[in-house]
């Protein structure tokens, strides 16, 4: 669908904010075909750093939206994740080196600027996708079929559906009247942005001081960048922590001072941990920070927001094309809240361990965990699944994450696109009848190949013969029997209420 010009225009999905959730979702809309229009109330992106970090199903879902060759080279693995304590005593150590199964590192370091420029001039490639900048929207009326949007300019945008990844600050959650779930969690810190003037080696890459006196973090934040980020203390005076002058004395330690380094940005930040009560009504979605805030010590606050934008996306796909009931939209609320929920109590979880400013405290803690630490690091934790929506529950895997591997040397995703796909290890078709409503929805049957090791290895340690997996890259169901894939898409088929 090609969308109108002029001051009143009309899309399939109008989305508030151009951060990394608002264009994630634009470019896979835009390409499954649908007109998409991006407003955002700033001129310009935001040029310093924020964001530092996303892991592998966030590298996978940037690599569907046609940038991860591009991706590749404005990024820093980060093999291992280590705390220490205030005397360099090790805590904890987890991580792992090189692509995980899902084809991309387990942990990314970057720098925010460098993703949206990235996403953004991905947007460029669609004549579907219309970006306007500096539009600030004031009113939102939703219809019977569409949503009504008004602009601070007098401008009238009609769409479909619209998506508010307009931040923490969200003027569409304001707009609908939806009420955050405050978990009453919230430290104030000082962030602040490093380029080293010549090149450095840190091991480990990211690194966690649980230092009482001051909790300290230092991440990559992607090649050539550092971050530190201090923990500002109760009785610490905000306006005189927190400058620029205080933050060259806070560095000295590490050896980083005016003279071998620039200060690309120094801020202040409170993280809360909370979350929207809903985040749909009628035809207006929330994602991103509109929907959920979390502290940082996961890592996973951009995280989440990009699996907003491809959950929600793939479930508007078919909605728009009438090949799924509307009602299939309602799964996105009982998809990602829950998840999201499990991430916050989770970095609530390690925060409570970092932010322990009692010595006598803190060395017990250091005595416990110390004890615990291998000579290897331990796996990562697994993130939280969905446990409902639209997955066949009752099977194997169904909510997981699929693997990718590779397909003679190029990633899987690369070669058979992203989309629905029915992967299998048997040697038997699908019920035709089935195979044509499937392909109907974009879908199409992929056999393992032999050279893809990780699939293989996949399916035979967990006994299945089927794997229906969805555009977001989880797993719908699993099934081990001759005739599972037929059985498969007819599930899905009456789950879409198609």
């Amino acid at each position: 669908m090609t969308p109108s010009s002029g001051n009143n225009s009309t899309f399939d999905v109008a989305i508030v904010g151009a951060g990394p959730t608002g264009l994630v979702a634009s470019i896979l809309l835009a390409q499954r075909g649908h007109s998409v229009v991006v407003l955002e109330r700033q001129p310009a992106p935001y040029p310093l750093p924020r964001a530092v970090h996303f892991d592998a199903e966030v590298g996978r879902i940037f690599q569907s939206c046609g940038i991860g060759d591009e991706l590749r080279t404005i990024i820093e693995p980060a093999d291992v994740y280590e705390w220490r304590n205030a005397e360099g005593v090790t805590l904890l150590r987890f991580g792992n080196s090189g692509d995980t199964p899902i084809g991309w590192p387990g942990g990314s370091m970057f720098s925010q600027p460098q993703l949206e420029a990235l996403l953004e001039r991905r947007t460029g490639d669609f004549d579907n996708i219309v970006v306007r900048r500096g539009v600030e929207v004031t009113t939102i009326e939703q219809g019977h079929d569409s949503v009504d949007v008004e602009t601070a300019t007098g401008d009238s945008i009609a769409a479909r559906y619209l998506i508010g990844a307009d931040g923490a600050n969200s003027t569409i959650r304001r707009l609908l009247g939806i009420d955050m779930v405050d978990m009453g969690y919230f430290y104030d810190w000082f962030v602040v942005d490093i380029i080293p003037n010549e090149h450095r080696v840190y091991d480990p890459v990211n690194l966690q001081v649980c230092d009482p006196a001051r909790p300290t973090t230092l991440v990559s934040g992607g090649p050539g960048r550092r971050r530190w980020e201090f923990m500002r203390l109760p009785d610490e005076d905000p306006a005189t922590f927190n400058t620029e002058a205080h933050a060259w004395t806070l560095l000295e330690p590490w050896d980083i001072t005016p003279d071998n380094a620039v200060m690309e940005r120094c801020a202040d930040y409170r993280f809360h941990a909370r979350y929207a009560q809903r985040w749909h009504e009628g035809r207006v979605f929330l994602a991103g920070d509109a929907a959920h805030q979390t502290p940082p010590f996961a890592g996973q606050g951009l995280c989440a927001g990009v699996r907003d934008s491809a959950n929600l996306a793939w479930k508007l796909d078919l909605v728009l094309n009438g090949l799924a009931a509307e009602s299939i939209l309602e799964d996105y609320d009982r998809e990602r809240i829950e998840p999201a929920h499990e991430l916050i109590v989770f970095a609530m979880e390690l925060g409570k361990v970092i932010c322990v400013p009692d010595p006598q405290e803190a060395a017990k803690r250091d005595a416990a965990m110390a004890a615990a630490v291998g000579e290897t690091p331990t796996s990562t934790r697994p993130l939280p699944v969905p446990k409902q929506g639209c997955l066949a529950t009752d099977t194997a895997l169904a909510g997981h994450v699929a693997v990718q591997g590779t397909v003679d040397g190029r990633p899987f995703d690369d070669v058979v696109g992203a989309g629905w796909r029915l992967l299998t290890s048997a040697n038997q078709e699908v019920d035709p009848g089935a195979a044509r409503w499937f392909q109907s929805i974009g879908g199409s049957v992929v056999a393992i190949d032999p050279s893809n090791s990780i699939q293989a290895q996949w399916f035979e340690a967990h006994g299945i013969a089927w794997c229906l997996v969805r555009p977001d890259f989880l797993v719908y169901g699993t099934a081990g029997e001759a005739g599972g894939g037929t059985g498969l898409i007819q599930r899905l088929r009456a789950d879409l209420g198609a």
